[in-house]
C-alpha cells in the first residue's frame, strides 16, 4: 500500500474490508488512547512534526494501534508505505523491497518499511535490515507485542527508538465502538444498535484490543439481526473472550511474577487472582506447581518445612486429577503458602555454600571424613579421628568437617519466624557448646604435650 492510496477505500467490486480496518483514524488527532506519545507535547509527537523521527520500534499489546501509527507516521512524512509481515516473508522478501527503495530514493521519494510482528525474524534475518537502516534506504518502523530487550537484536535495537503503546482502556474502546456505529466508515446495524451497557460489556471483553472489540461489533450486530443487542444477548452471541496472554512472551513472565511477590507479600487474595488469571489464560498448572515448589524452599524454607510437601502433594493431585478439579489444589497450595511464616534463610545459605566452593576450589576432603573400607586406606590415614556423633552421649564432635586449612563458614543464618525460631535457638546452643568442648579439648592436648604424652582423640 503506498502513502499515495486511501486508509479507507475499498475498491471497485472489492470485498469490504473489514470494520477494524475501516475505522483506522486518518489522523493523529483521531487516535484514541496513547496520549504520552500522541498528546500536544508528548515526545513522540514532537519528533514527527519536526521530521526528527527515525526508525522506531512499536512495542504494545494486540490492538493497541501499532499498524495505525506506522500508516500515520508514512502519511505526515510523505514516504511510501511498504507492509511487510515476518511471519510470512524472509530474507529475499527484503533485498526486493529494498531495491524498489533504493529506486525511489534515486527519484527523492523516501520509503517507510513496516514490518509487523518482527520478533519473529531470527538474528540472521533482522540482521538483514541493518546496512538499509544505517544509510537510510528505508526507515524502518517495526511492529511487536514481545519485549525488544529480549527479542531484538542489540545491534538493530541501537538504531531504532522504542515506543511503548499502553494497553487501551474500556472507556477508550468504548469511544472506538461508539465512533463505528456513528461514522460513514462504520457499520450500519440492520435493527438496533447495541445499548449501552452492550458497549461496555464488548469493551471489557475486549481487554484492550480496539481490533478484538471492533470484530466483536461486527460480528454482534451481522449475528442479531432486528433483534434488540442489550448485555444479555451481547453475551449469549458473544459467549466468553480469551484473556491476553503468551505463553512465550513477557506477559508469561510478568504474570508469574505478580503471583510470586504477591505469596511473598503475604497477600492470598492477590495470589488467588494471579493464579487465576494464569490458569484462566491456558498457562501449564503444572509450571505454576513447579514455581510454588520452588517458592516454598525459596521463601519459606525451614520456617514451615510443609510448605514445600503441601506445594509438592498439589502437583501430584493436579497430575491425578487433572483440570478443574485439580485447580483447587493448587488453589489450596497457593493459599497454604501465602500464610506460611516468610524465610529466605535456606536460599541465602545456598546461595553463600556456592560462592565459597566457587572461590576455595577442589580442596581436599580431610582424611578423618574419608572412609576406610579398606587395610592400605586405614594405614594411610583414613578414617582417623572421626569422632562418631552417636558415642558422643549427645554433645557436639569437635572436629571440623571443612577441608584442612579453610576456615569453618557460618552459611546457614536461620530467621526468627515459624519453626526456625526453633532452629535458631538450637544451632546457637549446638555452637556454644562446641566451641566450649574444643576449648577443654585443646587444654588437655597442651598438658598431653607438656607431660610427654600424646593424645590422638581428635
Amino acid at each position: 500500500m503506498s502513502s499515495q492510496e486511501s486508509l479507507f477505500e475499498t475498491g471497485s467490486g472489492a470485498t469490504p474490508r473489514p470494520l477494524a480496518d475501516r475505522m483506522r483514524p486518518a489522523s493523529i488527532d483521531e487516535v484514541v488512547g496513547q496520549r504520552h506519545l500522541l498528546g500536544r507535547g508528548a515526545a513522540f509527537r514532537e519528533a514527527l512534526e519536526n521530521g526528527a523521527l527515525g526508525s522506531l520500534l512499536l512495542w504494545g499489546p494486540p490492538g493497541s494501534g501499532k499498524t495505525t501509527l506506522a500508516l500515520l507516521v508514512s502519511g505526515f512524512t510523505g514516504e511510501h508505505f511498504v507492509r511487510f509481515s515476518a511471519v510470512t516473508g524472509g530474507v529475499a522478501d527484503i533485498r526486493r523491497i529494498v531495491a524498489e527503495a533504493r529506486s525511489r530514493r534515486s527519484d527523492g521519494e523516501g520509503t517507510l518499511l513496516f514490518v509487523d510482528e518482527i520478533h519473529r525474524f531470527n538474528k540472521a534475518q533482522q540482521d538483514a535490515f541493518l546496512p538499509h537502516v544505517e544509510d537510510g534506504t528505508v526507515r524502518l518502523v517495526g511492529a511487536t507485542t514481545q519485549n525488544p530487550s529480549f527479542e531484538i537484536n542489540p545491534p538493530l535495537l541501537s538504531r531504532c527508538t522504542v515506543y511503548t503503546l499502553e494497553r487501551l482502556e474500556p472507556g477508550d474502546i468504548a469511544v472506538i465502538l461508539e465512533r463505528a456505529l456513528s461514522d460513514s466508515r462504520g457499520i450500519e446495524a440492520r435493527g438496533r444498535a447495541p445499548d449501552g451497557e452492550a458497549i461496555a460489556l464488548i469493551s471489557r471483553m475486549a481487554d484492550g484490543d480496539a481490533r478484538r472489540a471492533l470484530n466483536m461489533l461486527e460480528f454482534l450486530i451481522a449475528s442479531a439481526g432486528d433483534r434488540e443487542i442489550d448485555a444479555a444477548t451481547a453475551g449469549r452471541l458473544l459467549g466468553s473472550s480469551p484473556l491476553l496472554y503468551d505463553r512465550d512472551g513477557e506477559q508469561h513472565y510478568n504474570l508469574m511474577s505478580a503471583f510470586h511477590k504477591s505469596l511473598r507479600s503475604h497477600d492470598v487474595d492477590a495470589s488467588l487472582y494471579w493464579l487465576a488469571r494464569m490458569i484462566g489464560s491456558g498457562e501449564d498448572p503444572l509450571y505454576i506447581a513447579r514455581r510454588m515448589i520452588r517458592f516454598a524452599s525459596e521463601d519459606i524454607g525451614l520456617a514451615d518445612p510443609s510448605a514445600l510437601t503441601v506445594a509438592m502433594r498439589a502437583a501430584d493431585a493436579y497430575r491425578f486429577l487433572g483440570p478443574p478439579e485439580g485447580d483447587l489444589a493448587l488453589a489450596e497450595a497457593a493459599c497454604y503458602l501465602a500464610l506460611a511464616p516468610p524465610s529466605n534463610s535456606v536460599y541465602l545459605a545456598w546461595k553463600s555454600a556456592v560462592e565459597v566452593v566457587e572461590r576455595e576450589g577442589s580442596l581436599p576432603v580431610p582424611l578423618h571424613l574419608r572412609n576406610a573400607p579398606t587395610g592400605l586406606m586405614r594405614e594411610l590415614g583414613y578414617g582417623r579421628g572421626y569422632l562418631y556423633a552417636h558415642d558422643t552421649g549427645g554433645d557436639p564432635v569437635t572436629h571440623s568437617n571443612f577441608p584442612e586449612g579453610m576456615r569453618e563458614e557460618r552459611l546457614y543464618l536461620p530467621g526468627g519466624s515459624g519453626r526456625e525460631a526453633a532452629l535458631a535457638e538450637r544451632l546457637e546452643r549446638w555452637l556454644a557448646d562446641r566451641e566450649r568442648l574444643r576449648k577443654r579439648r585443646i587444654s588437655r592436648e597442651q598438658r598431653a604435650e607438656e607431660g610427654g604424652e600424646t593424645d590422638d582423640r581428635v
